[in-house]
């Protein structure tokens, strides 16, 4: 019996999932990715020598099984009024460095979520969601159809974080959310690097509100994230003698984004554009720079540079699949100028090659799928083009070729 009791309650209540995945990947020349190279970014800039060849025309090829994943939910679990649920997942990416090493289990998510339904709410109800864990951020939830590990970054984000995120569904259509976010992996670029320290001692969560609206097939979302984040806790008075003290910098930036969606039986089509602010920590292109650095009490004020990221994609078939993917970026810059474009100008970088210098991008992703039962094949081309400018204006806007330099 007792038997019996234990397999039921795993019955019931336990769901274990997971893949087996290899990727084999070939790329015409050297690019900024991650995850053993399989996650794909942006190509390198040219580095031409003085035969005029393209140092970074290199191609490569790499196949991985790195990113098997396997996970467990936890439902049916109620107290009271109150459902319990929870989620565990993991994969194989910690410990490589480029396409040597030892791969280890990491962290995917790992999250707890409280519910309760049925409540009272004029003639409709409403329902309540409250998840805390690790968890896809709200801004990267919503990913185009491809089979590449970026699903679209840096087109589109792409971030897992620990957060505190409520769903409140009202009625039928609408949804409500609002979520507090912490940086854990991925983390906002600043004077030290990488680093989750900048939101640590800016002591704020990133704050996040969205409105969600489904009618039959189709569904549209509308968010906007606040960061506020300290890049500095010390800095030198510009007195004689110029004594250390404490500062009080900070940097705040506002990110809004849009998404639509529409299935209809095998069909689906997504769209997406996210008006980034020093972004990076969502591996969106962008940045932020310091605008003043005069005051007597060795206070920084920042502004954010801005980029907008959009795209859309199309998938239809269930046996035989066909997915296309479209998406463009461009550098926006910042709405005051920088004390300079050098080292007081924080941005987007990966892979040792920091991308201020672009000026536009764009992605064209056609696919195709043979689903076999749990087995699929997949083909994918992906092609990103990425356009650099040699100088930078003031706000951090790269500039177009034939504008005289300053002072010039």
């Amino acid at each position: 019996k007792k038997a019996s009791a234990v397999k039921e309650e795993f019955k019931n209540h336990f769901g274990l999932y997971g893949f087996i995945r290899n990727y084999f990947t070939f790329d015409s020349r050297e690019s900024a990715s991650g995850t053993g190279n399989l996650f794909y970014y942006l190509p390198f800039e040219r580095d031409l020598n003085e035969l005029g060849e393209d140092l970074n025309a290199q191609p490569s090829f790499r196949f991985l099984a790195i990113t098997s994943r396997v996970g467990l939910d936890v439902n049916g679990y109620r107290v009271g009024k109150t459902d319990i649920s929870a989620k565990v997942e993991t994969d194989f990416y910690a410990g490589l460095s480029g396409s040597t090493g030892t791969a280890t289990l990491r962290l995917r998510q790992a999250y707890m979520k409280l519910g309760w339904k049925d409540l009272p709410m004029g003639r409709n109800t409403a329902s309540v969601s409250l998840l805390m864990g690790q968890a896809w951020h709200p801004l990267a939830a919503d990913q185009p159809d491809v089979i590449s590990l970026a699903t679209g970054a840096p087109f589109n984000a792409f971030n897992r974080s620990p957060q505190v995120t409520m769903d409140a569904n009202l009625g039928k259509h609408f949804t409500i959310t609002g979520s507090f976010i912490y940086q854990m992996q991925y983390t906002s670029t600043g004077p030290d690097g990488s680093s989750a320290n900048y939101m640590k001692y800016g002591i704020l969560p990133e704050v996040y509100a969205g409105l969600s609206y489904r009618t039959g097939g189709f569904l549209a979302k509308a968010g906007v994230s606040l960061l506020s984040i300290k890049p500095r806790n010390t800095g030198v008075m510009a007195v004689v003698g110029s004594p250390e003290v404490k500062v009080d910098d900070r940097m705040t930036a506002l990110s809004p984004f849009l998404y639509l969606q529409y299935k209809y039986k095998t069909l689906t089509v997504k769209a997406k554009t996210i008006y980034g602010s020093a972004a990076d920590y969502l591996n969106l292109v962008s940045g932020y720079g310091i605008t003043s650095m005069s005051d007597p009490d060795g206070h920084y004020d920042y502004a954010a540079t801005h980029t907008s990221s959009s795209w859309v994609s199309v998938s239809v078939g269930k046996k035989l699949q066909g997915m296309f993917m479209a998406g463009y970026i461009a550098n926006l810059g910042a709405t005051k100028d920088f004390v300079d474009t050098g080292d007081n100008y924080y941005f987007f970088a990966k892979d040792g090659q920091n991308f201020k210098r672009m000026a536009q991008a764009f992605r064209l992703v056609p696919t195709i799928a043979y689903n076999i039962g749990k087995l699929t094949l997949g083909l994918e081309y992906e092609v990103t083009a990425a356009q650099f400018g040699d100088n930078l204006n003031a706000d951090g806007s790269v500039m177009k070729e034939g504008t005289e330099l300053p002072g010039a």
